[in-house]
């Protein structure tokens, strides 16, 4: 909650004006029944009908008076919950959006979604009720137990005699409700994790004829969820059944004391009259109360829960110049890394490598033999448990995150198509000239299908790239990539879906038209990096193999397998 309030503070001038406001609509509903008592006991009694018309006319002043205040102050507490709502979601949108790839996977995508849609949900509801009811309901609350006390203090008593049991049914209501609403939080992450798998692997789901079986997951997960909603619900629901039931008996009282009093003579009927109006407002200002508890259960639980993502540490801090070299001919630089996503067993291990500006360095290797990761290391998306990786000398550790970040391209295997035209999924935002976009897509081999389209670079592709083939996708994503002239461009098997005469074509433009460019090649064909200035053959995790194709041809076992499986004896001639 200390978190929500650093949110609060810049608007709390026009929150406390609002619950002013609020104020002074409760205080002008508490003189209605005020009115009326004096109306009935010493008013009519004179049978003076102008008199009676004037206090009348002043309680419809006070009734509509209360009406426009009120109507005002809502507005405001919308207008309020709004604007912290926004920041509250801008700020944890950007702190996910920043988090490093390894606090992610720890939270999981399904759970930083549901934080970032309903969590500030809950929240905006919680901010709403508090200002709407917050002040009302206990100025109406105890406003109205003043006023009845100078009423007649007998009644009064039988009434307050029945709040400390609300009190205590609230209490216990709200100290178990948190933990449930937290716990009902959670198993919404996993209905969204159910629902962005099923989104994301629809073709693969109707291709296996796996629809049924998915439906009974979601339905599992959506039966757990409804559940706990439904303990929660039914934790929740003994408030105002509980409250209703004990005013009313209260109620049930004061009439049976009231008349008592009346028929003796030591009351007015105005009094008891008023006296039940008065203890309607109490009653409703009770249940609102209630609901305000209610509501803060799941908002406090929801706010946790943001609270703790905007509270994540930065798990990959810029560091001080610590592992740098002054001289080095190398523009990427690996020094004994390793690193392990479990901690437990390394996932790469010993790498070490240099290439120089402009040379390209490809990678090769079964899969989970740790190619990607290497990219990743690279990209700083983890850090690596032992040993430096340097660009151009310098620790990558100590270099400004936007900086590092453009100094890649990177196009990954599945990467993403947006539903845009295809200027802008080239350009992605960045201000790229429309020159600099058609010279990226003919290095990647997109002319030809440039030409295809009758709108050009203006032909908009939908969500994932639905309406172009997985060729054309790879394309595209090769394109956004050297479109804004990276110091690196990372290919990571991104042209997996291409025709060997056209990959050829493309790594055959990559080593002559970006001469300037160091190129990072992860790929499963030979064909792709047989003509890098350095290969790596990784299994495991462990370099077994490194050098020029040649080299590796005559040294490397297992590259030559790969090789020969591949291309046939025509390897060693290339």
């Amino acid at each position: 909650m200390k978190k929500l309030f650093a949110y609060i503070r810049p608007h709390s001038g026009l929150m406390l004006l609002g619950l002013l406001l609020k104020f002074v609509a409760a205080m002008l509903d508490l003189m209605i029944p005020y009115m009326l008592e004096v109306i009935i006991d010493d008013v009519a009694p004179t049978g003076s009908r102008r008199t009676v018309l004037i206090y009348g006319a002043v309680m419809v002043g006070f009734a509509v008076a209360s009406a426009v205040v009120n109507l005002t102050a809502n507005r405001m507490a919308n207008h309020n919950a709004s604007k912290v709502t926004l920041k509250l979601r801008h700020d944890l949108f950007e702190r996910i959006s920043y988090l490093s790839p390894q606090t992610t996977d720890r939270y999981t995508l399904p759970t930083l979604v549901a934080r970032l849609t309903s969590d500030t949900y809950h929240v905006n509801n919680m901010l709403v009720r508090v200002q709407r009811l917050g002040v009302r309901g206990p100025i109406l609350l105890i406003g109205g137990i003043i006023i009845t006390l100078t009423l007649d203090p007998v009644l009064t008593l039988v009434l307050v005699a029945m709040l400390p049991l609300i009190a205590i049914t609230v209490w216990a209501v709200t100290r178990f409700s948190i933990p449930i609403y937290r716990k009902c939080q959670e198993l919404l992450d996993r209905l969204v994790c159910i629902v962005q798998e099923n989104a994301g692997g629809a073709r693969v789901i109707k291709a296996l004829s796996k629809t049924e079986y998915e439906r009974k997951r979601f339905d599992g997960a959506n039966e757990g969820h409804s559940a706990a909603e439904r303990r929660a619900g039914a934790i929740m629901a003994v408030t105002n059944p509980t409250s209703t039931l004990v005013l009313n008996i209260g109620l049930s009282f004061v009439v049976l004391v009231g008349a008592y009093r009346v028929d003796s003579g030591m009351t007015d009927p105005g009094t008891i009259i008023a006296f039940l109006s008065y203890f309607v407002i109490i009653l409703n200002a009770m249940l609102g109360i209630t609901r305000i508890f209610v509501v803060c259960s799941r908002g406090v639980a929801s706010a946790a829960r943001i609270a703790e993502v905007l509270d994540e540490p930065d798990t990959l801090p810029v560091l001080e110049h610590g592992g740098d070299r002054e001289d080095t001919p190398w523009h990427i630089e690996f020094e004994n890394v390793t690193f392990s996503y479990n901690k437990v067993e390394p996932d790469v291990k010993n790498i070490s490598f240099g290439i120089a500006k402009g040379q390209t360095l490809g990678i090769i290797g079964p899969t989970g033999s740790g190619k990607t990761t290497i990219a990743s290391l690279l990209m700083r998306f983890y850090d690596p448990d032992e040993g430096v990786i340097r660009i151009n000398g310098r620790d990558i550790r100590s270099i400004d995150r936007s900086t590092l970040a453009k100094m890649f391209g990177t196009a990954f295997q599945n990467d993403f198509v947006m539903a845009a035209s295809l200027r802008d999924n080239v350009t992605y935002n960045r201000p790229i000239s429309d020159e600099a976009v058609l010279h990226a897509l003919d290095i990647a081999q997109a002319g030809t299908m440039l030409a295809g389209f009758e709108d050009g670079l203006e032909h908009m592709l939908t969500a994932h790239g639905t309406n172009v083939s997985g060729g054309q996708r790879q394309r595209i994503t090769i394109a956004r990539a050297i479109a804004g002239g990276p110091d690196v461009l990372i290919l990571d098997d991104s042209s997996s879906a291409l025709d060997y005469a056209t990959d050829a074509r493309l790594n055959y433009a990559l080593y002559t038209r970006l001469p300037d460019t160091t190129k990072v090649i992860i790929a499963q064909r030979v064909s792709s990096i047989m003509s890098a200035d350095l290969i790596m053959v990784l299994d495991g995790g462990r370099v077994i193999g490194q050098g020029r194709h040649e080299e590796l041809m005559r040294s490397c076992e297992e590259y030559r397998r790969i090789a020969v499986t591949q291309m046939g004896e025509g390897a060693y001639a290339s």
